[in-house]
């Protein structure tokens, strides 16, 4: 259902304020029902924030911009559990300054993600790290929305990830090709620095394996397991072991 991005929208919808205990209900005309026996398609986005002002308005925004789909408002995830039905086409949740590297929210929104596979979760966040962003990705999240960018791309944003699409912006883009090309060059200078066993022997060092186990391992003699690393010390200037390991995770990270 389209909603013009006109003063007197409000019109199209019925606000059901229920002050004890949200979701705040954004409710379609009548005439938008299904007829009897017609299947309805899912075509509700839940916006999830535990800020009630916060959440009101932005689903007033995202209307009056065009979003072309009917909004039910939550507290919290586990609201939206109580109040799950097949009309959600997906979940935009708005994390706000939290940090979604935060055990308790990324494992709350990996749970919900397993518990419904087939509804698509967007994040909306004022952090825009880029660690940040790919730890949500790596969850399962079908989009990660910065609030630094304008409402419309933002819908747009949300309709590309209930559409099966991923979205993260143009300058979180940017900001993951430069750190490609980085890694890349950094792997480089490792290749160029290291022989493929000088590599294993560093592996076991950062695991905190001793010289009989690397040997055993690797299927070396002990004494062949010293040289190694004395000769990986000697490129690093390192003078002993807790020192590989320290310049190998600042240099190559």
């Amino acid at each position: 259902m389209k909603i013009p991005a006109t003063a007197n929208s409000q019109t199209y919808y019925h606000h059901d304020f229920i002050s004890k205990s949200p979701p705040f209900h954004l409710i379609p005309r009548q005439d938008d029902a299904p007829l009897p026996g017609e299947f309805e398609q899912p075509n509700t986005l839940a916006i999830i924030d535990e800020r009630a002002l916060d959440r009101e308005c932005l689903a007033q925004s995202l209307l009056s911009h065009g979003l072309d789909m009917d909004i039910t408002l939550f507290g919290s995830i586990e609201m939206w559990k109580r109040s799950f039905s097949p009309k959600f086409c997906g979940i935009l949740i708005n994390v706000g300054n939290r940090d979604f590297q935060e055990q308790m929210i990324a494992d709350e929104i990996r749970q919900l993600i397993a518990e419904y596979p087939d509804v698509p979760v967007v994040i909306l966040s004022n952090n825009h790290d880029l660690k940040q962003i790919l730890a949500a990705l790596e969850i399962g999240v079908k989009g990660y929305i910065p609030s630094a960018i304008g409402l419309t791309v933002c819908v747009e944003a949300i309709s590309l990830a209930l559409a099966g699409g991923i979205f993260i912006s143009a300058e979180s883009l940017t900001d993951l090709q430069r750190m490609l090309v980085a890694a890349g060059q950094k792997e480089r200078r490792r290749a160029e620095m290291f022989t493929p066993r000088e590599e294993d022997v560093i592996e076991a060092l950062r695991r905190g394996k001793a010289n009989k186990i690397i040997a055993y391992e690797l299927n070396l003699r002990e004494s062949t397991v010293k040289v190694h690393i004395r000769n990986i010390m000697k490129k690093l200037k390192a003078r002993n072991r807790t020192e590989v390991i320290f310049k190998i995770n600042n240099m190559f990270g």
